[in-house]
């Protein structure tokens, strides 16, 4: 079956074109410009102990959360967009965020748009689950990426929704959460004629 073909003068939408600035803005949201919450979020994923939250003063973590970009965070496979993950042999034990967009359907208010739920997920090496007190580190994570995407408003994406909460277990040493947002697309969903 032969295809029509596409008049590069037109202008052509598809809410799949946004997914990439998307990921962006969601990362940026919650390691730039959410301070303090975003350098929270740093401790928890990049300092394995109980006290990741409690010492204020130890000077490794200071220069570890200070030192460390969204670009390192994400050279470093701390942030992923691929679902895959893989355990080098001499790699440090890391806890991951992967975002990852599901269930696309029609925008009921433009059928141009596809809505879609952003999934979240929050993976952590068990060994390293408990906090100081009742903490749980998959948890304290969701908890801030909950408190600042929630109710948000995102270029492109508009106001993420809430939706729910999974839990993910891979094996016996990694698992987590899976938070789970209703996002409506719009107009950033657009290639301009040329």
């Amino acid at each position: 079956m032969r295809g029509t073909r596409l008049d590069p003068n037109t202008t052509f939408y598809s809410s799949f074109l946004s997914c990439e600035k998307d990921t962006e803005a969601i990362f940026k949201k919650l390691l730039v410009d959410s301070k303090p919450y975003s350098d929270e979020l740093k401790r928890l994923l990049l300092i394995n102990t109980k006290d990741c939250l409690t010492d204020r003063t130890n000077p490794e973590y200071i220069k570890k959360i200070r030192g460390t970009s969204v670009a390192q965070l994400r050279q470093q496979q701390y942030l992923r967009i691929s679902p895959k993950l893989k355990m080098g042999e001499n790699e440090d034990v890391k806890s991951y965020i992967l975002i990852s967009y599901d269930n696309f359907s029609p925008c009921k208010d433009n059928g141009y748009y596809r809505d879609c739920i952003i999934e979240i997920d929050i993976i952590c090496h068990t060994d390293y689950w408990e906090l100081e007190g009742f903490g749980v580190r998959p948890l304290k994570i969701a908890g801030y990426i909950d408190g600042i995407l929630n109710e948000s408003k995102l270029s492109g994406i508009g106001t993420l929704k809430f939706v729910g909460c999974n839990e993910i277990v891979l094996d016996n040493n990694l698992s987590g959460y899976c938070l789970m947002y209703a996002a409506v697309h719009g107009n950033d969903d657009t290639i301009e004629s040329k």
